[in-house]
């Protein structure tokens, strides 16, 4: 499939190699609003065709699929434009700005007959099932809680720290543990407890958040911009527990005993980058016809810009009106 990356950065160009190794994809174009910025990303990364403008990227009628690799602040204007264009998207986390605008892109994408779909890599690799998979057969016993963290020093990023490109914690690393905490434990939540430091800008640069649910459990979250954590997710359960190394592209899977002696450690399987799954479900999913991809339907991104919204609300991180709008 002719797939065209409208960005030009550095979550582009991992993507770039990634799509280089997989014989299902034609590495057509890249887009930038500089045009020396794509022709030296296309010469990089072996691309066909360089293009100086997003609109011109998008007026080839060969492009099948676009990859959106720009700010979250520009996410909801994108992904509009590749519909409006007759394009598949596949849209890097967080999906948009809010609720309101993922919706609408769905609707547009539904009323097109187009598949749009968010990129989060975690929701679509094998070691989710894998987890899941361990839960169910009770290794640890009765699992009552979990712990997951995401924290980078990024503080040097203007896409973090500016509130005019949807900066802050929670939309850019925080969605992980969210993501996290959903995909293993499920959705019976029955109120979620939080708590965030923000910056002089008035985006988040600390956050805390805990899931209580209905059957008793909790999940404690955290993610933040100024140091780096261990990344680790955490279940613990009646007979031990089990720690997954880095919840942004899980490594491996420790199991513990209730003395701490680690029973078993299982390896995820051997990966390109960890985007490639996401990549060959979106061209799956397109080739047989399917509005969304089973990995990550529409109704789950909904419902997690839905509570990142929530929580922003609480916060008070406020974002300017022309990229909450519709």
């Amino acid at each position: 499939m002719k797939i065209g990356i409208l960005g030009a950065g550095r979550i582009a160009g991992t993507l770039a190699e990634t799509m280089n190794k997989m014989p299902e994809v034609d590495c057509y174009g890249v887009a930038s609003r500089d045009l020396e910025k794509a022709k030296a990303f296309a010469k990089e990364h072996g691309f066909a065709h360089a293009f100086g403008s997003y609109e011109g990227m998008l007026a080839d009628e060969k492009i099948e699929l676009v990859y959106i690799a720009t700010p979250h602040s520009h996410h909801y204007q994108h992904m509009k434009m590749c519909l409006d264009a007759g394009k598949h998207v596949l849209c890097e986390k967080s999906f948009t700005v809010n609720a309101a605008q993922a919706k609408e892109i769905f609707r547009i994408a539904e009323d097109k007959k187009l598949l749009a779909t968010e990129a989060i890599w975690t929701r679509y690799m094998p070691s989710r099932k894998m987890i899941n998979d361990l839960l169910d057969e009770k290794v640890i016993g009765e699992v009552w809680k979990l712990t997951a963290n995401l924290n980078y020093p990024l503080c040097d990023k203007e896409r973090i720290v500016k509130p005019e490109l949807a900066g802050g914690a929670l939309l850019d690393v925080g969605v992980y543990p969210l993501n996290f905490a959903y995909m293993h434990f499920g959705d019976g939540v029955s109120k979620i407890q939080s708590a965030a430091q923000l910056t002089d800008a008035g985006v988040d640069s600390e956050n805390g958040m805990i899931l209580l649910y209905q059957d008793g459990r909790m999940a404690v979250l955290n993610s933040g911009i100024h140091a780096k954590s261990d990344s680790q997710g955490v279940f613990y359960g009646s007979h031990g527990c089990m720690i997954v190394e880095n919840i942004n592209n899980p490594e491996a899977i420790k199991i513990y005993d209730k003395d701490r002696n680690l029973l078993r450690e299982i390896k995820v399987p051997e990966q390109i980058s960890g985007y490639e799954y996401e990549i060959t479900e979106t061209i799956a999913c397109i080739r047989d016809g399917k509005p969304e991809c089973p990995s990550m339907p529409h109704a789950e991104t909904i419902k997690m810009m839905q509570i990142m919204d929530v929580l922003r609300a609480e916060w008070g991180v406020q974002y300017p009106e022309n990229i909450e709008s519709l």
